[in-house]
């Protein structure tokens, strides 16, 4: 799709599915009408809004808030691989040991990693009767 101006843009719903960051047009059309999506610090609601290689978008994915530069526009939804083309992340790496939850730090593990061992099930209550 072309705009006015002969050059060419794409759906910002579609692109935002075709790179992979929602699982259908839908919900990346539920995003951008929250009013939580920008493209070049703009604020946008409307999903037929055109983007183009170069932009930048600002959204909230999870708990992180994704910086994104537009490299190239989706033809199809493709493997992960392909997706990862499709954008350049302007976020800066993650500090090594910031991400720790406050969970992780009381007890000294990762979320999902299981049940405690005994061991660390009477760390835990040790923690908890110091409080």
């Amino acid at each position: 799709m072309e705009d006015a101006a002969g050059r060419p843009g794409q759906r910002i719903d579609r692109w935002l599915w075709c790179a992979r960051f929602s699982k259908s047009r839908s919900v990346a059309a539920a995003l951008i009408q929250s009013g939580r999506l920008r493209v070049n610090g703009e604020r946008i609601s409307k999903a037929s809004r055109n983007v183009r290689p170069g932009d930048v978008l600002t959204f909230p994915l999870g708990t992180h808030i994704r910086v994104i530069e537009i490299v190239l526009l989706g033809l199809r939804r493709g493997p992960a691989s392909e997706a990862a083309a499709l954008y350049r992340d302007l976020e800066p790496p993650p500090e090594p040991g910031a991400a720790r939850t406050t969970a992780e730090l009381a007890t000294g593990r990762s979320p999902g990693m299981g049940r405690p061992t005994k061991k660390e099930r009477r760390q835990t209550d040790a923690l908890k009767k110091n409080e």
